[in-house]
């Protein structure tokens, strides 16, 4: 025993001297506030660890990044406007809407006042990034670090015009880009089974779901061209010799850390450089609180249900509060419900409300039966990771589409905020809770997910410092991106084919008509 114990010992040091070093790389990191940023710092806790130099650029009124921090050191950038209490005014103006019917000018106003928001955030964040270019103390600073390369979250793009003005490699952090779902820059992306992020569809569309998807994405192609990409535009071809757009930032990108797996998304074409980390912040659940564990433990046998709607929503207007309240309040099971708003006037004495919870903790928890959220992807992930099922709620963003996949796949259920009263959603709840078939979904698909021969941490890991290693992965971007359309398409080609083929069949036509007409003059000769 001795002796096997020993070899072991041997084994693991000689792992330990030959595994490859890895010397701290100096990174920039350019990220997006709110739930973005709680999945950006997981990474840079983890380049933290393994003795990489990070420095994080922070708006100065940033809700979640601190200013000081023992991970990084920060530059901060001067921000007034900030968007805390859009969110939930405009859950309540959007509930209003779908409930009450209102006019089709007041739903084309509430959207459009969305896209004004989500517009002036890019136009806000390029400001900043001007404020860097034009600070020239700032800019050589930034220039003498020597950074080996930038980590954004091209949710907003302003990280990826830092990185072609200073002339660095870069890493994204993705799911979304200001151009919408990420895939649809970089991949080959029929719309023929693959859906439109907003179009509410799956890979199985019939004939009229494609002229749907077709329809969103022109809504897409529409944001594109005349909402977000003149932003962009306007600051490339002022800072970036040449000019550029935000699409062609995106597709020199070294490297995409994609918050997806094939899990959790529908099959897709894709590329070399996209790395799939899906799950990545999710880790083994971890010991409650005292008090916390006391309260999910006097659940019994019932079992426990938690509650969020994320980081960018408080809480649901007070008549849809109190309704959920008192759905709770006649449920054999006990509740753990994160609301900062007005104490609900109908809650029960099995619900315990919190201003925050351990939710990775909470969700790991054999207790927990069932996760109502408004379907985030961190969430819907943790949910996957654990195997919970998912009553969702989805408010605005790719919460839908998100909590559409669970449903597809029977790991979830959907209630649109249109049809949300005490009656769909105990309705909902006793489904998730009495229907075995959710559960054992939604196990199988954290078994699924789980089954992989590296964890998404360690690739993502892997891939930021193969990058610092190589000084960039140019090796793995198409060429696809330089052509000109008509060219992608092989249409110049096409049309060559097709002259050449008008051609042959001209010269075979003129040659049997001379054939013909030299006949007809033999035949009359001979009349004559």
């Amino acid at each position: 025993m001795h002796r096997l114990y020993g070899g072991f010992v041997f084994f693991s040091l000689c792992l330990l001297f030959l595994a490859p070093s890895c010397s701290g790389g100096n990174i920039l990191v350019y990220p997006v506030d709110g739930s973005h940023w709680i999945n950006m710092k997981i990474i840079l806790e983890e380049l933290h660890a393994r003795g990489h130099n990070i420095t994080v650029i922070r708006a100065s009124n940033s809700w979640y990044i601190k200013e000081k921090s023992s991970l990084y050191s920060s530059i901060n950038l001067e921000m007034e406007e900030a968007f805390e209490d859009f969110f939930d005014i405009f859950i309540a103006e959007q509930i209003k809407v779908q409930r009450e019917g209102a006019s089709l000018m007041t739903f084309l106003k509430l959207n459009r006042d969305f896209l004004s928001m989500l517009t002036q955030a890019h136009v806000l964040w390029c400001d900043v990034t001007k404020d860097v270019f034009e600070n020239k103390t700032l800019a050589k600073q930034i220039t003498d670090s020597k950074y080996d390369l930038v980590l954004t979250d091209p949710a907003i793009g302003g990280g990826l015009v830092l990185a072609k003005y200073f002339n660095l490699p870069v890493v994204l952090n993705i799911r979304w880009s200001p151009l919408g779902e990420g895939h649809l820059v970089l991949a080959p992306s029929p719309l023929s089974y693959i859906p439109v992020p907003g179009s509410g569809l799956t890979d199985k569309m019939d004939f009229f779901q494609r002229i749907k998807n077709m329809f969103f994405y022109g809504i897409l192609k529409f944001q594109e061209i005349v909402l977000v990409g003149p932003i962009y535009d306007d600051i490339c071809s002022k800072y970036i010799e040449g000019g550029c757009s935000i699409a062609s930032l995106l597709q020199q990108a070294d490297i995409w850390l994609f918050r997806s797996d094939f899990v959790f998304d529908f099959p897709r074409p894709t590329m070399p450089n996209v790395v799939y980390i899906g799950g990545f912040q999710c880790k083994p659940a971890e010991p409650l609180p005292a008090d916390l564990e006391k309260f999910v433990q006097s659940s019994g046998e019932h079992g426990v249900i938690i509650m969020t709607l994320g980081t960018l929503v408080n809480a649901l207007p007070k008549d849809v509060a109190d309704e959920i309240a008192t759905v709770f309040s006649k449920m054999p099971q006990k509740v753990i419900w994160r609301h900062k708003g007005d104490r609900p006037s109908t809650l029960g004495n099995n619900t315990l409300i919190v201003d925050w919870m351990p939710q990775k903790d909470l969700l790991g928890h054999p207790q927990v039966k069932v996760f109502v959220a408004h379907g985030g992807t961190n969430g819907v992930q943790e949910a996957i990771y654990h195997g919970v099922p998912v009553l969702g709620i989805p408010l605005f963003f790719d919460q839908y589409d998100n909590l559409l996949r669970l449903q597809e796949r029977g790991a979830g259920k959907i209630i649109q905020l249109a049809d949300l009263n005490s009656h769909t959603f105990e309705e909902g709840l006793k489904d998730l809770l009495h229907d075995s078939s959710y559960r054992q979904n939604i196990q199988r698909l954290s078994r699924l997910h789980k089954d992989q021969p590296i964890s998404p941490m360690d690739q993502a890991i892997f891939w930021i410092e193969y990058v610092i290693q190589h000084k960039g992965a140019r090796h793995l971007i198409s060429e696809a991106y330089t052509m000109p359309w008509y060219s992608y398409h092989s249409l110049d080609v096409l049309l060559l084919l097709l002259a050449v083929l008008m051609v042959l069949l001209y010269f075979i036509y003129a040659v049997f008509r001379c054939l013909c007409c030299r006949r007809k003059r033999k035949t009359k000769t001979k009349q004559n």
